[in-house]
C-alpha cells in the first residue's frame, strides 16, 4: 500500500510540469485524451472550453440572435468565472510548489505528501463545479434554437481544431 501511494505521489509530481506547460498549448496539438474531455464538459484549458464558449457567445451575439438583455445576463456570469479561475489556478500553482518541497527532501513526510495530492485534487474538483456552474448559468439564459447553434458552432470549431487524418498509402 505504501509503495502504491508513494508511486502515486512521485507520478503527480513529475506528471505535473508537464501538465502545466500542456495546457498552453494550441488544441491541436494536445493529445486524444484531453480532446475526449473538451468534447464532454467544453472545458479545461485555460481561455477555451467554458470560457470559450462563453466568449463566442458574446462575440458571436449577432449570428446566435442574443438580445441585449441576454448579453447583460451572460457578462457578468463571463467575468465572475474568469476572476474564480484566476483565482484557482494561482492556488493550483501554490499547492503544486508546496508539494514539491514537500518531496525535495530523500526522506519525505508521506502524510504530507498525501495531504498535498489531496489538496491539489480538491482545488481541481472545486475549479471544475464553479465551471459547471457558470455554464448551467449561461445555457438557461439561451434559448433552444440559439442552444443549438453555439453547440454546432463549437463543434465546427473543434473540427477545424483537429489534425488532418493521416492516409494510408496502397502499394
Amino acid at each position: 500500500m505504501t509503495k502504491v501511494l508513494l508511486t502515486l505521489c512521485m507520478a503527480v509530481v513529475f506528471a505535473s510540469p508537464a501538465f502545466a506547460e500542456m495546457k498552453d498549448m494550441p488544441m491541436e496539438h494536445k493529445g486524444p485524451g484531453h480532446m475526449e474531455c473538451c468534447n464532454k464538459c467544453n472545458m479545461d484549458r485555460p481561455g477555451g472550453g467554458m470560457g470559450d464558449m462563453m466568449s463566442k457567445c458574446l462575440e458571436l451575439a449577432d449570428k446566435l440572435g442574443l438580445s441585449e438583455e441576454q448579453i447583460n445576463k451572460i457578462k457578468p456570469i463571463h467575468r465572475e468565472m474568469e476572476k474564480k479561475k484566476i483565482r484557482s489556478n494561482a492556488d493550483l500553482k501554490i499547492a503544486e510548489i508546496e508539494q514539491m518541497e514537500i518531496m525535495e527532501v530523500k526522506d519525505f513526510d508521506l502524510e504530507k505528501a498525501s495531504a498535498g495530492v489531496k489538496k491539489i485534487e480538491d482545488i481541481k474538483t472545486a475549479q471544475h463545479l464553479d465551471m459547471l456552474k457558470s455554464m448551467k448559468e449561461v445555457r438557461s439564459i439561451l434559448t433552444d434554437e440559439q442552444f443549438k447553434k453555439m453547440k454546432k458552432m463549437m463543434h465546427m470549431k473543434m473540427e477545424c481544431n483537429k489534425p488532418p487524418k493521416k492516409m494510408m498509402k496502397k502499394k
